[in-house]
């Protein structure tokens, strides 16, 4: 046990940098500003349903990444919601499946108005690698109208949050 503990405590914390500050800074100014504008356009939170239309998962992991106690989206008044029929927004992942066209249709036709499409990465964007084909449709705007695209493999939750901003403002 005492080796152990000398061995750990010659190595030290290992861990990843912190974020720039600044970064930090600016994004909470951003979304104090943000959470009044929901306020004011919507007069209560803002609930986001979000739908993973075909993707590889890797926009998903920055998503999750936006509830996390960094980010704090709850804190700022915007929710997840389970069905769209709550939802203000949908936030679109991955080249839109044959097997998923309908049922993001029928999402889309379940949010109310005045209903927001934010297409998500590169694949919800453009369809990515896989474009339109015998199993893809491609990016989501074939599919349903799009009001803001936010571009990456995969965007990181700046880039998402940046997205969900302008479609907010529009």
């Amino acid at each position: 046990m005492i080796p152990l503990i000398k061995r750990i405590l010659r190595t030290g914390i290992v861990t990843e940098k912190r974020p720039e500050p600044v970064e930090s800074v600016e994004i909470a100014r951003e979304m104090r500003q943000l959470s009044d504008d929901i306020l004011r356009i919507l007069g209560r939170a803002l609930t986001i349903r979000q739908v993973d239309a075909g993707s590889c998962n890797g926009c998903e992991l920055e998503i999750h990444a936006l509830n996390n106690p960094y980010y704090n989206l709850e804190g700022y008044g915007i929710k997840f919601v389970a069905s769209p029929r709550h939802a203000d927004m949908l936030l679109v992942t991955g080249p839109v499946t044959k097997n998923m066209e309908n049922a993001l249709k029928v999402a889309y036709d379940c949010t109310p108005d005045p209903k927001l499409v934010v297409a998500v990465g590169d694949c919800g964007c453009t369809g990515g690698v896989f474009g339109a084909s015998y199993a893809s449709c491609g990016a989501v705007e074939n599919v349903i109208p799009v009001d803001v695209r936010v571009p990456g493999c995969p965007p990181t939750p700046v880039a998402l949050l940046q997205g969900i901003l302008a479609a907010i403002r529009r």
